[in-house]
């Protein structure tokens, strides 16, 4: 890929050794260097000039800590949960705004710790017997505390796909888009179903298209609440589109020099290419690449 993916590329060692060995968590607590990422609900809070806001842990805190992992000095650095009743919005807009602040590794370190935030938020209760659950395994993890089951933070599998027909790729764009914006088609992968299969059956679904010859390109995380985005190519065969417009508001076929002005950002191209930190955007740049 000609750049790191968004979200991709955290500097610290998860540390996962430190998970489940209470005395060696305690010792991580209790190390007066350990750090402790400030955020608002789950968003983060910036620092003056840009960049994540770290500070020491605050023992008047009852908030349970979750390990974020250790650097290279050998620093912990945790999170807290989220205040019971926290404002917890999943597709924040605000934050969208604010993550040009951050640099690729801190955007990565950033996401992780939100999706693990959000996810202790919306787990509470146990899903078996409904009982209230705690934080186990550095944080990694609920435990209930009447079944004794265990549950642990969830990933969303999303392909998102160009399809391509003679050198030129489908985009669309869902209503909720700001005017002009294309971008590749995307959808969850389903139980019981492998990603060729998911991608498959997405493109013909959401745009009416049959499509062969699924590849693999890249992979994302995407913290918005937690999905893990799978991108990939696949040959359409033909051009002929058949829109479900609950899903799509418009698409189209694209060709290598519409996508290379929209990515260039022309005020004479097609359509408005998605952002850097999307992978949306680095299937485009692969495939305008040639």
């Amino acid at each position: 890929m000609p750049l790191p993916l968004g979200f991709t590329g955290a500097w610290l060692d998860r540390a996962d050794q430190l998970r489940t060995d209470a005395a060696r968590f305690g010792e991580a607590v209790a190390d007066p260097r350990a750090r402790c990422l400030l955020l608002d609900g789950i968003d983060f809070v910036p620092r003056e000039g840009g960049g994540l806001r770290w500070e020491s842990l605050d023992p008047a805190d009852e908030r349970a800590l979750m390990l974020l992992g250790i650097d290279d000095a050998g620093i912990p650095h945790f999170v807290r949960e989220a205040p019971v009743g926290a404002r917890i919005d999943a597709r924040s807009r605000t934050v969208m705004r604010l993550l040009p602040l951050l640099s690729a590794a801190e955007a990565a370190l950033y996401g992780g710790a939100r999706s693990l935030v959000d996810w202790h938020a919306r787990h509470r209760f146990c899903a078996v017997c409904g009982a209230p659950t705690g934080l186990f395994r550095g944080g990694w993890g609920r435990r209930c505390d009447s079944c004794n089951a265990e549950h642990f933070p969830r990933v969303d599998p999303v392909v998102i796909m160009l399809a391509e027909y003679e050198g030129r790729v489908l985009v669309g764009r869902q209503p909720g888009f700001p005017p002009g914006f294309f971008s590749a088609l995307a959808g969850f992968v389903e139980p019981g179903e492998s990603l060729e299969e998911a991608v498959a059956r997405e493109l013909w679904e959401e745009a009416g298209i049959r499509v062969s010859d699924v590849s693999y390109v890249a992979s994302q995380p995407w913290p918005f609440p937690s999905s893990l985005m799978i991108g990939c190519r696949a040959v359409a065969h033909d051009l002929a589109l058949t829109l479900d417009t609950t899903e799509i508001e418009a698409a189209m076929w694209v060709d290598r020099a519409d996508v290379r002005a929209a990515l260039a950002g022309d005020m004479g191209a097609p359509f408005m290419a998605p952002p850097p930190l999307a992978i949306a955007r680095h299937l485009l740049e692969e495939w305008a690449a040639g």
